[in-house]
């Protein structure tokens, strides 16, 4: 059976597939963090890792170890937290973020279900951009937030339950040829710019929002970019560009001078929670449990 540091050593590597960066997260010397790989191939009785001068590699075997020992060493890491978060209570300060109105409301409500059951941990609320979503979240500044769950879809961070999925509209100028329909196909973006979001969000982000070829493989012209969804909305107004928006954005931002049209067969857009995978603490977990019975 393998030692739970063993365990650990092995899965840091897999994951880092770099000796000297292992022994650093794990404040180990390289010289130990090869002796534990070296008795865990003998263990096995086959090589876990292809090493030359120039790179670290898994092999079949011990991609498959990896991928097996992973879900189980989490789970006993869940559990462990849980008795303690039960033993100790959840205490301390919370930090939440929200990205727009829609998930400003779903935090509002969230909040209040995890303030009653946990009246002892104090919450500080933060509003956070386009362009400082992710960023938060790797500085530290928030432990978690409620916002679209493409915003998760990178290295190091999860997302919790879906809590909302709404249609999407396309925002467009109101002198506009298609406002007051009552729908739109996506494919009309291949005839319109597209207001373009930050480079520096995560990409799944910007090709859901801004993609660059229709369901059909036509090319979508690019607007002007927007650093965030007021600046996004004032481009349209003045008629550089449409956008696509969840639902909620003809409630929660309705101009005089803006549109709103039903986008045909687009998916719809979700909400929900996510933070950085290494801060799954006891108040997260609680937080996203909150916020998953509030949204019921």
């Amino acid at each position: 059976m393998l030692e739970r540091q063993e365990t650990q050593i092995f899965l840091t590597l897999a994951d880092e597939l770099h000796f000297g960066r292992t022994a650093e997260r794990l404040r180990l010397t390289p010289g130990r963090v090869s002796q534990t790989i070296k008795k865990v191939e003998r263990l096995v009785g086959a090589p876990l890792f292809e090493r030359t001068s120039r790179r670290v590699r898994l092999t079949p075997l011990g991609a498959r170890l990896a991928d097996d020992l992973r879900p189980h060493v989490k789970g006993i890491e869940d559990a462990f937290q849980r008795a303690v978060d039960t033993g100790r209570g959840v205490t301390g300060v919370l930090r939440v973020g929200f990205l727009g109105a829609l998930a400003g409301q779903l935090l509002l409500k969230s909040v209040g279900v995890f303030a009653a059951r946990h009246p002892d941990c104090e919450v500080h609320i933060h509003e956070t951009q386009w362009h400082d979503t992710v960023s938060r979240l790797f500085d530290g500044d928030v432990d978690v937030q409620i916002t679209d769950i493409l915003f998760a879809a990178q290295p190091g961070l999860t997302s919790g339950p879906v809590l909302v999925a709404e249609p999407r509209l396309l925002a467009v100028p109101a002198g506009h040829a298609f406002a007051g329909k009552d729908a739109v196909p996506v494919a009309v973006l291949a005839d319109h710019p597209v207001i373009q979001v930050p480079v520096d969000i995560p990409r799944r982000f910007q090709s859901d929002r801004t993609p660059s070829r229709t369901g059909d493989g036509l090319p979508v012209p690019q607007g002007p970019r927007a650093t965030s969804f007021g600046e996004a909305l004032a481009l349209i107004a003045a008629g550089q560009g449409v956008f696509p928006v969840g639902e909620h954005a003809a409630r929660f931002y309705p101009r005089p001078d803006i549109a709103y049209v039903p986008l045909q067969d687009a998916p719809p857009i979700q909400w929900g929670p996510i933070w950085l995978t290494t801060n799954t603490s006891g108040r997260v977990r609680e937080f996203v449990r909150a916020a998953t019975d509030a949204a019921r």
